[in-house]
């Protein structure tokens, strides 16, 4: 069965920015919004050098790691060749300006 549960507001969440929320069983999980207020969102630990992808710089679908520029895609944590590797991503829905994750 699904478990949705309610994380914020859209607009607690910047535009091309991130909001962090601690999971107890998946921990820090990096909320995205992008230019066009989609909302994303993956574990906040790059598979690179765990570097913290909040911190990171949103462009289109992808978030680039703010220690060694790689790109992951927010849609679904697969890293930009001709890096490899992922990063867990969780569904996302926003409903009446809520986001909401599948855990």
């Amino acid at each position: 069965m699904t478990e949705w549960k309610k994380i914020c507001a859209v607009s607690d969440v910047p535009v091309l920015g991130s909001r962090v929320v601690e999971s107890e069983a998946h921990g820090r999980i990096a909320i995205f919004r992008n230019s066009t207020d989609e909302v994303f969102a993956v574990r906040d630990k790059c598979p690179h050098k765990a570097g913290p992808l909040s911190q990171g710089i949103v462009h289109g679908k992808t978030v680039t790691c703010p220690l060694h520029s790689w790109k992951i895609q927010l849609d679904d944590g697969q890293v930009v060749p001709p890096d490899v590797g992922c990063v867990k991503h969780f569904p996302v829905k926003v409903d009446m300006g809520e986001v909401y994750l599948e855990l």
